[in-house]
């Protein structure tokens, strides 16, 4: 192989891990919340938020460790909305999602048009943003070294955060009790397990994880805010959790499919590619489409998918039969 095409190879593996980490904090999010059977389509507007307010915090204070932070709380408290709105008061968990995005959307819009100095606009500043850290002798390493060795912290949690996810997803206890109160609730409450208090944790895990995403768009990825900074990224979370049937370790191909061809799409268009770069931007979201739409239809594999039983079903324990 020789030295330039080593150098595409890596620049494209780097891009990738860069433009699925964001994704993939969100979906593991999202499938801890619909493993304990909530439903959460307000993933975007989490994402949008936790992104302006890192962005914001980071700017105003210099700590990227602040910034961070806040977007975890900010993507925590969008959930406990949610968690109020679905678990508590019992409400159409499609509805109070749909409306958490528009308002997540709207609100990280107008925070990102007062936040700057002065009670300025956000867009166009230049404020800290998450450093490459190399891993010495391991960021050394030919093609992996660079791509995998030499990213932010954040990506690097990643390392830890998914197969911790997936081990306490069935291999613990309150993993179990997770998975039971979204397959059967009612079995699970008669068991002792509480099914409201399982369901509020996860669901704000899902939030925080969503506002680390937005994080990391902002504080990493663009090292800015713009105006729909994630680009439907909560969307395609929310679609990839049925990509990995609900398994962390099946999440990281569909965050590395959508990083993939992002990073394949940028490299087209600096080599000057006559295809319009609106249809090569379209690339990541079809290809994301394509493969829902050959899971549903491949029969062997909609056996297998197993989605939680109890998955958007509102749970009161007097409805118990």
């Amino acid at each position: 192989m020789s030295a330039l095409d080593l150098s595409l190879l890596t620049s494209i593996l780097t891009i990738t891990l860069r433009a699925g980490t964001s994704l993939l904090y969100a979906t593991i999010g999202e499938i801890y919340a619909e493993r304990s059977g909530v439903l959460n389509l307000g993933v975007e507007g989490m994402m949008m938020v936790g992104a302006v307010s890192a962005f914001a915090v980071g700017y105003h204070t210099g700590s990227l460790l602040l910034a961070v932070a806040v977007a975890l709380i900010a993507g925590t408290l969008m959930a406990l909305i949610h968690a109020f709105l679905s678990i508590t008061l019992r409400a159409n968990q499609v509805v109070s999602g749909l409306t958490l995005t528009l308002f997540g959307t709207g609100l990280a819009s107008f925070l990102g048009q007062r936040l700057g100095p002065g009670g300025s606009r956000l867009v166009g500043l230049v404020g800290p943003s998450l450093s490459r850290l190399p891993i010495p002798m391991l960021s050394d390493l030919p093609l992996v070294g660079p791509s995998l060795f030499n990213q932010d912290i954040l990506t690097y949690g990643l390392y830890g955060l998914v197969p911790l996810a997936w081990w306490y997803l069935y291999k613990t206890r309150p993993g179990l009790y997770m998975r039971s109160v979204g397959e059967n609730p009612q079995t699970a409450d008669a068991m002792g397990i509480r099914v409201g208090a399982n369901r509020y944790l996860y669901t704000m895990v899902g939030g925080a994880l969503a506002g680390l995403g937005g994080a990391h768009l902002s504080l990493a990825y663009t090292k800015g805010w713009t105006e729909n900074i994630t680009g439907g990224r909560g969307w395609i979370a929310v679609a990839l959790v049925i990509f990995a049937m609900w398994d962390p370790l099946r999440a990281v191909i569909g965050a590395a499919l959508f990083g993939g061809i992002n990073a394949v799409q940028f490299r087209m268009q600096a080599a000057g590619t006559t295809i319009p770069a609106a249809l090569l931007n379209m690339l990541p979201y079809i290809a994301t489409i394509l493969v829902l739409v050959i899971i549903t239809w491949w029969e062997t594999l909609r056996k297998r998918i197993g989605a939680p039983g109890a998955l958007g079903v509102p749970y009161a324990r007097e409805e118990k039969g």
